[in-house]
């Protein structure tokens, strides 16, 4: 198993946080992490398949994964 890298961290950290706003999320990705949202959520799809994101943060991962599978089942 490897390690996850800063980027990483940061990206399950920010997903964790609650928004009150629209757009808060989107604007945090953009300024904290200087990617587009495409980009995030394509780092982010990426981590929930990863045993170290699940290893680091279980609950947020699990969570996205009931969301993922739901989502691709409704389709």
């Amino acid at each position: 198993m490897g390690e996850l890298s800063e980027r990483d961290v940061a990206v399950l950290e920010l997903e964790g946080r609650q928004w009150r706003t629209a757009g808060a999320k989107e604007r945090a990705v953009r300024e904290e992490l200087g990617l587009s949202g495409t980009r995030y959520y394509q780092l982010l799809n990426a981590l929930l398949d990863r045993p170290e994101a699940l290893a680091h943060a279980p609950v947020l991962v699990n969570r996205l994964r009931r969301v993922r599978a739901a989502r691709r089942a409704a389709r």
